[in-house]
């Protein structure tokens, strides 16, 4: 006898045979059905015991009937069962064979099991007849109903459960027993002899007669509550990791952990967070009462009727609230009405306690939301729907859920904060007003990117000598305070760049130097960094109503004629800023007066809804719907070619309507190649002043006038060429010659008969200075009219 099988081994005959075909095990069963002592068979071939054909064994398992011989010469049929042990360790795999004996004949038992089998069964189990009327139920379905057997006998079974549930069981038993075939339905609901809601898998399958007609239904109820609620916190976990954390803002991570929650986990749930101490981080001691804010709340009741504070609103908890214990524990708190425990809370706060009672609400469990060692808030749970308390395991997972949600809400808070730091620095270093100039009207709006964070584009309008203006507008690669940096030392190089008059190619040129060698900074020694950038400039001329345009890498403007037509300014490609090497070019295209310009970074035209050339179509269309005010055309821009949401990028849009300077208001005189000649033209400067009504600057002017003429026939080559420009607020002269030699300011010495003119001239004028023309180079000077009057 086995000590793991303490019963007589006698009703089972017994053999094993190995795969050699030899008999290597024999019990005294298989001594009882055949005869043969162990002695007799072990060691000779199985087939020896064989009557008549050798059977053929496959597979694992095997069963069959043979025929064997018994020890007194008769054949005995008998049915076997045959399992395979195959090989191990280098051994001999071998078949079990076994039949029962006297344990399958009827005994006067099986009565007693056949009704055992019934009414003891652990599984819950129920017959219905063939109007769904019940006629059994074993002692585990009792249990489950809660009510007697012979009280609820006849009863159908939407009679016996009354809910909801029960009719739909009932409406499957319907089509089982109208089919004839089997079903499975599962369920989730508290019956009358549960005090709390299981789940149950109802089998159902059709009684039949010895015909085979249906004449009931047989209902078998298996409790998988455990396996149900696994899986359901498992689909909830899995479900808190998709849905939480889909944008970078806070309110909407809060959000949509409190959604996630309802009602897997609560009827109702309010999120409440710290706010940042002094932009840093939160606190980690706390002291109440204690100001949260609240970010979001959630409820099964449409409008949640259960919050007392509304989004973005500060409240204070004492000691003794959900929010206050859990966050000085530092762990989660349940909290039950009934048991007294928030007693303290509601009757601190009197509304809240009003609401408690009107709703119903017996549990809460309040969660600190916590990630990389850093508190930022609470979330708390509350049930009054749900009839039972939160368990252990509900406070495992409302931890695992809360816990992802703290990551995504600390990302989300952190992005926020740089964000913000990023938005002043870019603010900080774009224009924030446009100055105002003779040559163009100028307005400008910036869009930092609704997701992706701040970005580096930026425009410039730079006033140039001559009544010109510059015009720029240019995108760094990436976002975040790196890129807002590199876009303030960028657009400081095209400023002082500019100031040296340099041509549109050559500025870029020195720009793209400048780009090469903050990439080769940023990645260190041996790396290239990721520093790139596109850029557009231009210079307007309202004297000769032209503008000289290069691009890096950048979109051409698009310009809205005065006749109303619009049209996109086709200029030569060059590559984006940081390649370096390659060379830019520049086109000169001819204004009218009133022509309005539309320069614009790509994420001005970037859309899902639309192609490049849908964007530029649309642009177009918009420039074209009049309007005086350059700043409604800029929010009409931004409001037709931006999604509601906000574009996807940055947007940095600058419009400029050109202006032409009057014929009248510019002088030109071709300058002999004669000293002498000086004090003439001094004279016919002073009588266009008097024409212009400006004599109140003649004796500046002419200083001014007799100096720079004198240096450019001295040093100069020919010809030589003086022009005077004036608006209502400056007075320009400017000497050009075809030389290319610069003058430089210095101080003269004591005894020195010459070096103090262009000294002179820098005291008397507003500024002064030089650029280079493909001609030679042209000197000026500005005189500020304001100071004459």
């Amino acid at each position: 006898m086995s000590p793991e099988y303490p019963f007589d081994e006698a009703a089972t005959a017994r053999a094993v045979v190995d795969d050699s075909g030899a008999l290597v095990g024999w019990n005294e069963g298989a001594r009882t059905l055949l005869g043969w002592s162990p002695a007799e068979v072990v060691g000779r071939p199985a087939a020896d015991l064989l009557a008549d054909g050798e059977p053929v064994l496959a597979g694992p398992r095997w069963d069959g009937t043979v025929t064997l011989r018994h020890r007194d010469g008769r054949p005995v049929r008998v049915w076997l069962l045959a399992h395979h042990s195959p090989a191990e360790d280098g051994g001999v795999g071998h078949w079990l064979f076994v039949t029962p004996l006297a344990a399958g004949a009827p005994g006067a038992s099986d009565g007693l099991f056949a009704e055992a089998g019934l009414t003891q069964s652990p599984c819950a189990v129920a017959v219905y007849d063939e109007r769904l009327r019940l006629r059994r139920i074993n002692d585990a379905m009792r249990a489950v109903i809660g009510l007697p057997e012979e009280r609820i006998r006849g009863l159908r079974l939407a009679e016996i459960g009354g809910g909801p549930h029960s009719t739909e069981l009932e409406q499957h038993m319907l089509r089982v027993l109208t089919s004839g075939r089997p079903q499975d339905v599962q369920t989730y609901a508290r019956t009358g002899g549960e005090p709390r809601a299981h789940a149950w898998l109802a089998r159902m399958a059709p009684v039949t007669d010895a015909g085979g007609r249906v004449r009931g239904v047989c209902l078998a109820a298996h409790d998988f509550t455990e396996n149900y609620l696994a899986r359901e916190r498992l689909l909830l976990v899995n479900e808190a990791s998709v849905r939480i954390g889909s944008t970078l803002d806070v309110t909407r991570t809060a959000q949509e952990l409190a959604e996630v929650c309802v009602p897997a986990l609560a009827d109702f749930v309010s999120v409440d967070l710290l706010d940042p101490q002094d932009g840093g981080e939160p606190q980690g001691r706390f002291v109440p009462p204690l100001t949260l804010r609240r970010a979001a709340h959630h409820s099964v009741n449409p409008g949640s009727p259960e919050a007392v504070t509304k989004p973005g609103e500060s409240q204070e908890y004492p000691t003794g609230s959900p929010q206050a214990d859990s966050l000085v524990a530092g762990h989660t708190v349940i909290g039950t009405v009934r048991g007294g425990a928030l007693d303290a809370w509601l009757a601190w706060d009197p509304l809240r306690g009003a609401r408690v009672r009107e709703l119903g609400i017996h549990s809460t469990m309040s969660v600190p939301i916590q990630a990389r060692g850093t508190t930022l808030g609470v979330a708390v749970l509350t049930r009054f729907r749900r009839p039972d308390p939160f368990t252990p395991d509900d406070v495992l997972l409302a931890e695992e859920v809360t816990a992802r949600a703290a990551v995504c809400i600390d990302n989300a808070r952190r992005f926020s904060r740089e964000r913000e730091t990023a938005l002043a620095l870019q603010r900080s270093l774009l224009p924030r007003t446009l100055p105002g100039t003779a040559a163009v009207d100028a307005a400008s709006r910036y869009l930092p990117a609704a997701r992706a964070g701040v970005g580096g584009d930026w425009f410039d309008v730079i006033p140039l000598s001559g009544m010109r203006v510059a015009m720029v507008v240019g995108d760094i690669v990436g976002h975040g305070i790196q890129a807002s940096a590199t876009m303030g030392r960028l657009r400081t190089a095209v400023r002082t760049l500019a100031d040296i008059d340099l041509a549109p190619e050559e500025l870029l040129t020195h720009l793209d130097d400048l780009v090469v060698r903050l990439s080769e900074e940023a990645g260190g020694e041996g790396s290239p960094g990721e520093v790139g950038a596109s850029c557009l400039y231009a210079v307007y001329d309202p004297v000769s109503r032209r503008c000289t345009m290069a691009r890096a890498g950048h979109p051409g403007p698009v310009v809205l004629r005065p006749d109303g037509t619009t049209r996109r300014i086709q200029l030569p490609a060059g590559p984006a800023l940081g390649l370096g090497g390659l060379p830019f070019e520049s086109a000169e295209v001819e204004l009218a007066e009133g022509s309005l310009l539309a320069f614009y970074t790509d994420g001005l035209l970037e859309s899902r809804e639309r192609d490049a050339e849908g964007g530029h179509r649309l642009l177009g269309e918009t420039l074209a719907a009049h309007s005086d005010s350059l700043d409604e055309t800029c929010d009409r821009i931004l409001h037709a070619l931006l999604p509601p949401g906000g574009a996807p990028d940055d947007v940095a849009l600058l419009l400029a309507r050109t202006r032409g300077l009057p014929s009248a208001q510019v002088a030109t005189w071709d300058i002999p190649a004669d000293p002498a000649l000086v004090a003439p033209i001094r004279r016919q400067v002073v009588e266009q002043l008097t024409r212009w009504e400006l004599s109140e600057a003649s004796f500046t002017t002419e200083l001014v006038v007799s100096e720079l003429v004198t240096n450019a026939i001295r040093y100069g080559s020919h010809p030589i060429r003086l022009r005077l420009i004036h608006d209502a607020t400056t007075l320009i002269c400017e000497v050009s010659d075809t030389s290319h030699t610069a003058p430089h300011l210095r101080r003269a010495k004591t005894w020195d008969e010459g070096g103090r003119g262009l000294l002179l001239v820098a005291q008397l004028t507003q500024r002064w200075g030089s650029r280079h023309t493909p001609e030679g180079k042209t000197i000026w000077a500005e005189l500020s009219l304001l100071d004459t009057e």
